[in-house]
């Protein structure tokens, strides 16, 4: 029995850059030395994106379930009928219904131990939505699939770890959410992610103000004293080292960026924008809080590419490898938990508790 990582990958919107990447980040012989890859899709649309690549020298061993996963070679499980159609760089119906048969069985799969962790490829969010997938996003469908009560979408990079206090919501309801428990829950999370899923023993964490310059001591607003810094506050309480709150314009335009292990901003284009604009190639969209691994790329759908071997597959071959990683850090503090280590005292040359 294989003990490499089986990491479940969900095809995305079959009309966009979903499978190209795919395609592009397995192609490396080297990669599948330490993962088993299963993707979660359509034989007939990998064959037609293959073909419209021109990719001749990838093949794909069809399963019906992931138990059945080939520890050698690219799988493939087959979520979709064989009357589905692909037309390149356009939204369709079928490529939202496409995209969420995929998403479904893989996450049915990770939730019951099949797979250890799940890659996603690029969705649309508008085309996805139905009955059964009525979310703004990935992160939020997963967090009830899982039974979160709470998540965090935390961008993950080299030179930075960006989290969003509020996500996949209007800018004109952002200051009605941004409330204190809702920036101590986020911190927590952050927090706890950091220590065990990135193992960084005392993690550094800069908030961001609401306001243009952190509100200039409530001349631009007082959110930042009357909501943000008692947040801050208590979390210090809690043992979480929370600095702030920065202006974000100068924080991340600053050298003061190097003192941070993460963000956490106030919403969504004010963390992505700068961070996106700093790690855009290789960033990588992290779900923090779930009890399982989803990671992806930090990039939509890219339909005015689409078929066309103009796609970077940097960021997702990025996501594989983050979701290895955190899941083995895991695994770690999950055996360190289990096993504590014990102090030695020298003194008396014997061990304790």
């Amino acid at each position: 029995m294989s003990d490499k990582i089986k990491v479940g990958i969900t095809q995305g919107d079959i009309n966009g850059i979903g499978y190209e990447i795919i395609f592009k980040a397995l192609s490396d012989n080297r990669l599948l030395e330490m993962i088993t890859p299963v993707i979660y899709g359509s034989s007939k649309v990998a064959a037609y994106h293959r073909k419209a690549l021109n990719i001749a020298n990838f093949s794909l061993n069809s399963i019906r379930t992931a138990e059945e996963a080939h520890p050698k070679r690219v799988n493939i499980i087959n979520c979709l009928s064989d009357e589905v159609r692909v037309e390149l760089g356009k939204s369709t119906p079928i490529a939202g219904e496409a995209a969420f048969k995929a998403l479904e069985v893989a996450v049915d799969d990770i939730k019951r131990g099949a797979i250890d962790v799940l890659v996603t490829a690029p969705i649309n969010k508008k085309n996805i939505q139905s009955e059964k997938f009525n979310f703004p996003g990935h992160t939020e469908y997963l967090a009830r699939q899982a039974g979160s009560e709470d998540v965090l979408m935390l961008m993950v990079a080299d030179i930075l770890k960006v989290g969003v206090v509020t996500g996949h919501v209007p800018l004109k309801t952002v200051p009605e959410k941004i409330t204190s428990d809702a920036i101590f829950d986020k911190l927590k999370i952050l927090d706890s992610t950091l220590r065990i899923d990135f193992t960084i023993r005392k993690p550094r964490i800069a908030v961001l103000g609401l306001n243009p310059h952190a509100g200039d001591e409530g001349v631009l607003g007082d959110e930042e004293q009357e909501i943000i810094i008692p947040a801050i506050e208590k979390a210090k309480e809690y043992g979480i080292m929370a600095l702030g709150p920065y202006p974000a314009d100068g924080l991340f335009g600053s050298e003061k960026l190097k003192n941070f292990d993460a963000i956490l901003a106030m919403y969504h284009d004010q963390g992505l924008a700068p961070f996106k604009a700093l790690a855009f190639t290789n960033g990588v969209n992290y779900t923090a809080g779930l009890p399982f691994i989803r990671t992806s790329p930090d990039h939509g759908t890219a339909y005015d590419i689409a078929g066309l071997d103009k796609a970077d597959k940097e960021s997702f071959l990025n996501a594989i490898y983050l979701a290895v990683d955190t899941f083995r850090n895991r695994k770690m503090n999950q055996n360190l938990a289990k096993n504590p280590l014990k102090d030695f005292d020298k003194n008396e040359l014997e061990y304790k508790e």
